[in-house]
């Protein structure tokens, strides 16, 4: 990230990361910003956000079920349209009032709801405002290293041939991500099956162990010892 002028000349002290449990307004400012963008103005055509549009209703649909988990029939409804601008208006008022990890749980949320896009923009700003979380996948983790999400990725999106990897993967990072109650001890157990399902492609053998996979794929690429 590009060093502001005043940093430059070392009349304030560049920040690194913000403590994660701190939600401080440029953060929540620029989150915000990109939800407008990236989640209300996708579905509709009118500002701020309103008109009624189906998929703009739809949206509002499962945030008050799946999300805020509130009576639908609070939505405001009037000749079968939902007024988008007054759950507009609602959200807006909740996301500059909630505790810092709701606001990344709405973040995730939106990421269900509209993919691989919405992550895509959502980390450079996570980055260059400090925020300790990036995305990765779908799920926000505490990691602030590019490399480190671009190895996770990478495994991520390794294709059909590694499926039982991928999947053992991705429990891991569930587990590691629940904000109620990370599951470490189980997250590792995946991440080790992880290991062991890649060394059972590499042999060709279903039925090995990892210990067994890995004795055979030291004797076909040694490791240099340090």
């Amino acid at each position: 990230m590009k060093l502001k002028f005043s940093e430059r000349l070392g009349i304030l002290k560049p920040k690194t990361k913000i403590p994660k449990e701190q939600m401080p307004e440029h953060l929540r400012n620029t989150m915000w910003s990109v939800v407008c963008d990236e989640t209300f103005s996708k579905v509709s055509n009118h500002k701020p956000y309103g008109g009624g549009l189906s998929d703009l209703a739809d949206f509002f649909r499962k945030l008050w079920r799946d999300f805020f988990k509130k009576p639908i029939d609070n939505l405001m409804i009037s000749e079968g349209r939902i007024y988008s601008e007054d759950s507009y208006k609602f959200v807006r008022n909740w996301f500059f009032s909630a505790k810092w990890y709701e606001v990344y749980e709405y973040l995730e949320f939106c990421a269900e709801e509209f993919g691989d896009e919405f992550v895509r923009v959502c980390n450079p700003y996570l980055e260059r405002e400090l925020s300790g979380f990036r995305f990765v996948g779908l799920s926000l983790l505490e990691i602030d290293s590019r490399e480190e999400i671009n190895e996770i990725e990478n495994a991520l999106n390794s294709g059909i041939q590694y499926r039982p990897v991928i999947v053992h993967i991705q429990s891991a990072l569930e587990l590691l991500t629940d904000k109620r109650k990370p599951d470490y001890r189980n997250s590792i157990k995946e991440s080790i099956s992880a290991v062991e399902s890649l060394c059972k492609i590499i042999t060709g053998n279903e039925n090995t162990t990892l210990g067994q996979a890995l004795k055979i794929l030291d004797k076909k690429i040694p490791f240099r010892k340090v």
